[in-house]
């Protein structure tokens, strides 16, 4: 598998990892859900940590910065998927510039 495809699997599965269990604590504190909630929202934040040393990196700190656009546009997603507010052409345009910029950290050529 192309190392662009096996990157954008770890860093969507990072993603989703990241914003369940990140909504689990906002659900709870936001919403007045059960703290039940956070129980589940643990388990994935660790699976998202985990995901992350996967990323094709010889840094920890460039890995994080990738990712960064790729979560991004998972929380637009998120929030038209899971919270039925579709995004604008602004959030559409920012989150395409997103994707760009973690290319251009993850994959341009280092000297």
């Amino acid at each position: 598998m192309p190392i662009v495809v096996t990157t954008g699997l770890i860093y969507a599965g990072a993603a989703l990892a990241e914003i369940v269990g990140c909504f689990a604590f906002w659900a709870w504190l936001r919403q007045g859900q059960s703290p039940i909630w956070v129980a589940a929202g643990i388990p994935a934040l660790i699976a998202f940590a985990w995901m992350l040393t996967l990323a094709p990196s010889e840094h920890a700190g460039r890995a994080y910065a990738a990712y960064g656009g790729v979560y991004i546009v998972a929380s637009l997603l998120w929030l038209w998927v899971a919270e039925g507010h579709a995004p604008d052409r602004w959030d559409l345009i920012g989150g395409a510039l997103a994707l760009v910029a973690a290319g251009i950290i993850l994959f341009a050529p280092r000297s």
